[in-house]
């Protein structure tokens, strides 16, 4: 991929008007070439993707039956969100139809059979990271990665070491670059060389994980500069002889698009992305309570004074977009070739597929496997409900290492719960943070929007299988992956103390060690050295589930109290952090000062509780139980959200 180095180029009022749709367009009396350009963006919505995409299959396949030679098939972004469907893929029982199961393959998998030749770069497409990404994309281990390239002229992949071992070099052919990423690539389509250019939103950094890849330009509304970077590609096109353009973007607002259209020249068509923006003429019926906000296509002016076409649909395979269109010998679009009886946004709805005489027996075989296998597995793990939240449950890394969250108070009162079912003393609760590996429920960015902070929301459900704010068993095995044993330890004020300031130790470096805590609060001064960072320890109740309450002041400005410090507290741990993990400093495993208990050592053989589907004395277990104890239902719902660091009260920083 080339470096950036571009001079901004501020915007003129006369380039934002030339933004004006043209409403015609010189006709030729015969069209050398016709294309068939399929297209589609944004699953990323949850409108049932999974009994939507066999149904777009098979339209797919009908209309590129009818142009097997002519065809293109594209998307402009977004072919993914983390979530349920996403998450699932990575179930064992996925095996045999992903060859290796892993989390969003099922989404790669559906891309490759449905046949799309070439993707832009969206937002949600980096959302898990840059090494996440580069794995779907590439083969290993069974699993035959991605079958199409990614695109995108305006980001770097070079200096991020995931996105550099999978980049490939500009202009090469689609099946070439296939698992890569690049700027531009080729696509031969009925004898003529298509020319591709993908181009993300530069307000990239700020609305996903986009790691060390550079994007540009540096300022997020500076079209001209955005514009130059796609007109190197598209000269570079045309330099070899390409005639025939296809701008992938994915701006998020089609405004964006629309503006670029005037800005270029030798670009064509322009499929827009991101927005969810539905673009349909007259004769489309649209599915019910959705509407069209523009024409299908929209026409303009581009630099050079040819026409751009700008053509754009619904998400989460609701529509399928297409065009067929005519190039005249110049390799110019004819606007006037393009027929609103069969170019425009498809639902692809069961009565859409009646209308047109299409049956979903169309659908592509592997497409079909694919979606009954994550019916399957979504029923069985995301249709297991332990309980209810009504708020997100923040288990981002960069909250649970270093501060308190919502996800981390619950989970360290289930294990709190959990404990005191076992040892009524229990009074203190202590985990790590770097052990809950993510949240529950969901934070996009919604469609449209380039702003910096997300819409986070408590999980939206499964469409015939969860309801929004229903926390699934999937949801706890994504949440706490490595499903720690709990132990039960004996620890005095001192050795709490000294705990909690390990746990706080590092914790300028988001470190995985920092505590995650019930029954007790604490405060810390950052700016003091490690080992001498705490200010304020209190025990809420010392006799833990026993009846009455003995709130403890252990520490208060810094000085632990002699007596509260001599005395002995009953913790549930992680048996992980009770034999050093995390370099915790509890006393040795095989010291005679060792007395870490593991639950499952304390639990009767017979399998206790209302779950089962994780061990007995496991955090998967714990959260589990205490669910289904304390919020079981709707009218019960966890509901409270999580709240900035400043206004922590559990674990205060100063």
């Amino acid at each position: 991929m080339r470096k950036f180095n571009l001079a901004a180029l501020s915007l003129t009022a006369g380039l934002l008007a030339s933004c004006a749709p043209v409403q015609t367009a010189p006709a030729h009396p015969e069209a050398p070439y016709r294309l068939q350009l399929l297209h589609f963006s944004d699953v990323d919505g949850g409108r049932d993707i999974i009994g939507n995409v066999p149904r777009f299959s098979a339209l797919l396949n009908t209309f590129r039956a009818q142009q097997p030679e002519n065809t293109l098939v594209v998307s402009s972004g977004d072919n993914w969100i983390p979530g349920p469907e996403y998450n699932v893929a990575g179930d064992s029982a996925l095996d045999a139809v992903l060859g290796k199961a892993g989390a969003g393959r099922a989404h790669v998998a559906w891309l490759n059979a449905l046949g799309v030749q070439a993707s832009a770069v969206g937002n949600h497409d980096l959302d898990m990271g840059t090494a996440e990404f580069a794995g779907l994309l590439s083969q290993g281990e069974g699993w035959n990665g991605a079958a199409f390239p990614y695109l995108s002229t305006n980001l770097d992949f070079a200096p991020d070491e995931a996105t550099a071992k999978i980049t490939g070099k500009d202009g090469l052919s689609v099946t070439e670059l296939a698992g890569k990423v690049a700027g531009y690539a080729t696509a031969e389509v009925g004898g003529q060389t298509i020319g591709l250019i993908g181009a993300s939103t530069p307000s990239l950094g700020s609305i996903t994980n986009v790691g060390k890849v550079g994007v540009a330009p540096a300022k997020a509304d500076d079209l001209d500069a955005l514009a130059a970077l796609i007109q190197q590609d598209a000269d570079a096109l045309m330099a070899q002889g390409v005639d025939k353009i296809i701008l992938l973007a994915h701006m998020q607002t089609i405004n964006v698009e629309q503006e670029l259209a005037p800005r270029l020249r030798g670009v064509d068509i322009i499929v827009a992305g991101g927005s969810n923006t539905i673009l349909a003429d007259d004769t489309d019926r649209l599915r019910t309570g959705d509407t069209a906000k523009g024409a299908y296509p929209l026409t303009f002016a581009g630099k050079d004074g040819a026409p751009v076409l700008v053509v754009n649909t619904e998400g989460d395979y609701t529509y399928l977009g297409r065009l067929l269109v005519d190039f005249d010998a110049q390799g110019r679009v004819i606007p006037a070739s393009v027929n609103a009886k069969e170019s425009g946004a498809y639902a692809t709805d069961e009565q859409g597929l009646r209308d047109l005489g299409v049956k979903v027996d169309a659908a592509s075989p592997a497409v079909v496997r694919v979606s009954e296998g994550l019916t399957g597995a979504l029923k069985t793990r995301a249709g297991n409900i332990v309980g209810y939240t009504n708020v997100y449950l923040n288990g981002e890394r960069r909250g649970v290492r270093g501060q308190e969250t919502n996800l981390g108070n619950l989970s360290a009162d289930a294990n709190l719960f959990y404990g005191q079912q076992v040892d009524p003393s229990t009074a203190i609760s202590l985990k790590n943070g770097g052990g809950i590996r993510g949240p529950i429920g969901q934070c996009i960015v919604p469609p449209g929007s380039t702003a910096a902070t997300p819409v986070c929301s408590a999980p939206q459900g499964t469409p015939g299988i969860s309801e929004r704010g229903q926390v699934s068993q999937l949801d706890l095995e994504l949440a706490f992956r490595f499903n720690n044993a709990l132990s039960l330890v004996t620890v005095t004020g001192t050795q709490l103390a000294a705990l909690l300031e390990h746990g706080v130790a590092n914790v300028e470096n988001a470190a995985g060690q920092f505590p995650q805590v019930g029954g007790l609060s604490f405060a810390y001064d950052a700016s003091r050295p490690a080992g001498q960072r705490l200010t304020d320890i209190v025990i809420d109740d010392a006799n833990g589930a026993a009846a009455g309450t003995q709130r403890v002041v252990l520490m208060q400005q810094g000085q632990l109290n002699a007596a509260a410090a001599a005395r002995s507290y009953r913790m549930v741990t992680l048996g992980f952090l009770a034999t050093g993990g995390d370099s915790y400093p509890f006393p040795k495993e095989g010291t005679a000062e060792f007395a870490a208990l593991k639950l499952t050592d304390l639990l009767s053989d017979k399998r206790s509780g209302e779950f089962t589907f994780a061990a007995d004395g496991s955090e998967q277990d714990a959260l589990a139980e205490y669910f289904g104890a304390r919020h079981g239902s709707a009218a019960t719902a966890f509901g409270a959200a999580d709240t900035p660091a400043e206004a922590d009260t559990r674990i205060v920083r100063r």
